[in-house]
């Protein structure tokens, strides 16, 4: 499978942005789907999880309340929705996927990533 993100970019303190990361599987309603994100110089971060159906999710602490994660199965598509943008969320934003249903099973795929910068 083929992930690819994009949505990234330049974006102001307080701003939001929403990424999108389209898959190329056809079974995509079959697996969970995480972000995660990694900080220049600094180790990755997981993010958000949405499991096969999208009606359960958990979030990192350090965005819960202020990112939302979805997908749409009829399009292929997952999306994090990121408002209230904080400095401290640049960084390069990947998705991947499971291996099934939902996030505490193996990750077997990954996008390229797309970069966000929170900056005044």
């Amino acid at each position: 499978v083929q992930l690819v993100e994009s949505g990234g970019g330049l974006v102001q303190p307080g701003g939001s942005l929403r990424l999108s990361c389209t898959a190329s599987e056809l079974a995509f309603s079959t697996f969970g789907l995480t972000w995660v994100r990694q900080a220049p110089g600094k180790c990755p971060e997981w993010v958000s999880a949405i499991n096969h159906l999208g009606d359960r999710s958990v979030y990192a602490s350090s965005v819960k309340g202020r990112f939302i994660i979805s997908r749409d199965n009829a399009t292929n598509t997952l999306y994090l929705q990121m408002n209230d943008l904080k400095p401290e969320d640049t960084a390069v934003y990947y998705c991947a996927k499971h291996t099934v249903a939902y996030w505490y099973n193996p990750l077997d795929a990954w996008g390229q990533g797309t970069l966000v910068t929170v900056s005044s």
